[in-house]
């Protein structure tokens, strides 16, 4: 018998047929020849029900958290690593010797090290489109690099959160970072995206969309009309997925 012990690693999520994630750590299980390690979805309708998945499956190393249970998850867990306890939203988690549970963000690492290539001098103030839990890893990330910045909701709350009726031209041109941490523009419904008034996207915007499928959203595809930096969620994905696996092996 070799030394490789059964590994199983998953995604938890809801409605979440494709991922990338499973993809990712398949083609990084083939390559590293880790054939008894394992990537699966599970995905569930309930949080309620994430105590049977420990249950069923003893092997359990790390999983990986996505919409909608970022937040929702966190009771379940024994401890919290500070930085997300400080975001609020897990979407790493580890299995400890002692099977505990502990939480982590990988998010905060993936996001900050793909936009920081991207900024200029004035990229001083961002506009976070969606209020979910990914958006709480963003804004952790632009403060830490002293990036001012206001989430756009649908329904605001409080002095942080300002409603899309609010995107005047002045607005607009003051917060030359613009990221969509909403889902909408994904494939299939590749034609939506946040109805913000393009109008007055300039040359000084950087758009940056979670989104990678499709690879150019039509977020993106206005921005690149009026000549904005665009960035797409592949490289902040590839990112956190290093890190998820640097936290499941240290």
């Amino acid at each position: 018998m070799g030394e490789e012990k059964n590994k199983l690693y998953g995604l938890l999520g809801k409605n979440i047929s494709y991922s990338f994630s499973r993809g990712y750590f398949t083609d990084k299980f083939e390559k590293l020849k880790l054939k008894k390690s394992k990537y699966v979805n599970f995905d569930l309708q309930n949080i309620e029900d994430f105590p049977t998945i420990i249950d069923e499956n003893e092997h359990l190393k790390g999983i990986n958290v996505t919409i909608p249970y970022k937040e929702e998850i966190i009771p379940f867990l024994s401890k919290i690593d500070k930085t997300a306890k400080k975001i609020g939203a897990v979407n790493t988690i580890k299995f400890t010797k002692r099977g505990n549970l502990k939480g982590y963000n990988s998010d905060v690492v993936g996001f900050e090290n793909s936009l920081i290539p991207l900024l200029k001098k004035h990229h001083k103030r961002a506009l976070i489109l969606g209020t979910g839990g990914a958006s709480k890893a963003i804004a952790y990330a632009l403060k830490r690099n002293d990036i001012k910045y206001k989430f756009v909701s649908r329904n605001p709350e409080g002095k942080k959160e300002i409603s899309y009726n609010s995107l005047t031209k002045e607005v607009m041109e003051k917060h030359t970072i613009i990221i969509n941490s909403t889902p909408l523009g994904t494939f299939p419904d590749i034609d939506k995206c946040p109805n913000i008034p393009y109008q007055f996207i300039t040359k000084n915007h950087i758009l940056y969309d979670l989104i990678y499928n499709p690879a150019i959203s039509t977020f993106l595809s206005k921005g690149k009309e009026k000549e904005a930096i665009t960035k797409n969620g592949l490289q902040m994905l590839e990112l956190q997925a290093e890190e998820s696996w640097r936290i499941w092996n240290q």
